[in-house]
């Protein structure tokens, strides 16, 4: 039976839609009636210890989804209840979504995520890594008023979309080849101004955003800090990740 966590979300959805005709599948959820369709569901709460530990029970492997807490130690904090939870009802092996960078990277982003890698090594349990880059949901280009603009420098991003990391994780969660790896995900590497160019339109360099997120990772772009490339998804996809070139193209054409 494979366990997953936080299920509710954008990608577990997607990895219970790879693995419904795979295996046996339960989802964990906060709120119940936020349950995905056609498997079956249990309540699982981050913050809630022994919920988690009646909702692993019976895995032979668990996908502990990050929760989607912004502070370092909150988060932090949820992994490391999964984990107990996880060893006191002897789940068979948990596969962790972590994030590029985390095993060399202590402090900001990666804080919370270098901190889970090593609880779950010092756990004892059978493992896999699947540190993840950024979302391409969020930033594949579309024109406004023509053109496409962006503050990056026309640097490079390493993106991947959640559908090709839901179908990644699915297939570490059904091969025990897998066990005891640990995979630095990267999509094919793009940039804003090819996607203009794809598209046909112009593009235009911004100054960078007011202070947020979005400055901050157009800062890292352009410092070429996105630009890391392994072959690691396509390997374990066994096939060519989606471009973000090609999904844009895609929403051209529906336009």
């Amino acid at each position: 039976m494979i366990v997953i966590s936080a299920a509710s979300g954008a990608l577990g959805r997607l990895v219970i839609d790879n693995l419904r005709a795979r295996a046996a599948v339960v989802a964990v959820v906060r709120d119940p009636v936020r349950a995905p369709e056609g498997v079956p569901a249990r309540r699982g709460d981050y913050d809630d210890p022994a919920s988690l530990r009646t909702a692993f029970e019976g895995a032979d492997r668990l996908l502990l989804i990050s929760s989607p807490e912004l502070d370092p130690a909150r988060k932090t904090h949820h992994h490391l209840a999964a984990i107990t939870a996880a060893q006191e009802v002897g789940v068979g092996a948990i596969a962790f979504t972590s994030f590029l960078d985390a095993d060399t990277t202590t402090t900001g982003m990666t804080e919370a995520y270098h901190a889970t890698e090593k609880a779950i090594l010092d756990s004892g349990l059978p493992y896999m890594l699947l540190r993840h880059p950024f979302y391409s949901d969020a930033f594949v280009p579309q024109p406004s008023n023509g053109e496409i603009t962006s503050s990056t420098g026309g640097r490079g991003l390493n993106t991947a979309f959640r559908s090709d990391l839901a179908a990644a994780a699915a297939n570490v969660l059904t091969d025990d080849n897998h066990l005891g790896q640990a995979y630095n995900f990267t999509g094919p590497l793009w940039n804003y101004p090819e996607v203009a160019e794809a598209l046909g339109v112009p593009y235009r360099e911004l100054a960078n955003p007011a202070p947020g997120p979005m400055s901050r990772i157009s800062a890292q772009v352009r410092a070429g800090a996105l630009e890391r490339q392994t072959p690691d998804l396509e390997r374990v996809l066994g096939k060519p990740a989606e471009t973000v070139i090609s999904r844009a193209l895609s929403h051209q054409r529906t336009l």
